[in-house]
């Protein structure tokens, strides 16, 4: 038996190192005995580790399971013609600590594209009907994505690097857990857009009856103002008092929930929000001729005709 050319602390365990003094040949004629081994300690060696055509091996490795080493030992134990490739009619399957979190990588990195790109496209079509805008829409998703990115960074810098460790109390892990960034996308879409709905609609209302696009930014920010804030307050504390959790995964969620949430309804919402309305004017409700028959029917722009809408 060819040695495995891998970093190891030790050898591989497996069932051909019971006793370094045993060659190949002796093990062989050891577990090919009518009824298997009569040595006790050799017999649960051979049924622990082998059963039918599969055979157990146990490798240990300086890498953690979270290493780019320890998946690139992964990728090369399971690469059919790599350095690692194993003689020819065997086949290699590799489990532990490493394999599982470049599988779960691997599958969230596949499958997130393309839910992030249905979340996108369907909000961008939601939101068109209901603005009957091109630009709005693409302006709230882009709004959308920078207080997101900043929780993502936020997360790196208290969790992964450690800072304010001590105020929350944690050992950093050195790594974002993989699963962390799609939970955050998922909810904080969703918050964001609630409170980018609620402006926006109170905007369009007044552009709609006034045209006057400067009114139409001051009195959404007035009228939606109060709503927005009790709103994110409610969910920062909430989500803030995660950070009192003992384990990490809920700290990093509670406290990421709380920054992006904090961020978005206060320098996005208040600012930034408002600033770029400002500045595209007359652009916010601008609508190709050809998509307009598909948003000819107007939606009820003001109390009065919500009220008599609902009265019907």
């Amino acid at each position: 038996m060819e040695p495995l050319a891998i970093p190891v602390d030790g050898d591989p365990q497996s069932l051909v190192d019971v006793d370094p003094r045993l060659r190949l040949e002796q093990y062989q004629l050891l577990y090919n005995i009518p009824g298997g081994p009569p040595d006790r300690f050799v017999r649960e060696a051979l049924t622990g580790s082998t059963r039918g055509d599969l055979t157990a091996f146990t490798v240990f490795t300086p890498y953690g399971p979270n290493r780019d080493d320890a998946r690139r030992l992964v990728a090369d134990l399971r690469n059919p013609s790599g350095p690692l490739a194993p003689p020819a009619g065997v086949s290699v399957l590799v489990a532990g600590g490493a394999a599982d979190v470049s599988d779960v990588v691997g599958r969230i990195g596949a499958d997130f594209p393309r839910t992030a790109l249905f979340i996108v496209l369907t909000t961008y079509a939601v939101l068109f009907l209901l603005l009957r805008s091109v630009i709005l829409p693409a302006k709230a998703l882009v709004m959308n994505s920078l207080s997101i990115v900043a929780s993502f960074g936020a997360l790196v810098w208290i969790f992964q690097d450690g800072n304010l460790s001590r105020l929350l109390a944690f050992q950093p892990l050195g790594f974002v857990e993989t699963t962390q960034p799609v939970i955050l996308f998922c909810v904080l879409f969703g918050l964001s857009m609630d409170y980018e709905v609620f402006l926006l609609t109170r905007m369009k209302e007044v552009w709609d009856r006034t045209g006057d696009n400067v009114g139409a930014v001051a009195s959404g920010l007035e009228r939606s103002g109060r709503i927005v804030t009790s709103a994110a307050l409610i969910v920062v504390l909430v989500a803030g008092s995660f950070a009192f959790a003992d384990i990490v995964l809920i700290k990093a969620l509670g406290v990421g929930m709380a920054i992006a949430v904090a961020l978005d309804a206060t320098v996005v919402r208040a600012l930034l929000v408002p600033a770029t309305m400002r500045l595209l004017g007359r652009w916010n409700g601008w609508i190709p001729a050809r998509l307009q028959r598909f948003v000819a029917t107007r939606l009820p722009a003001t109390e009065a005709e919500v009220k008599t809408a609902l009265a019907r």
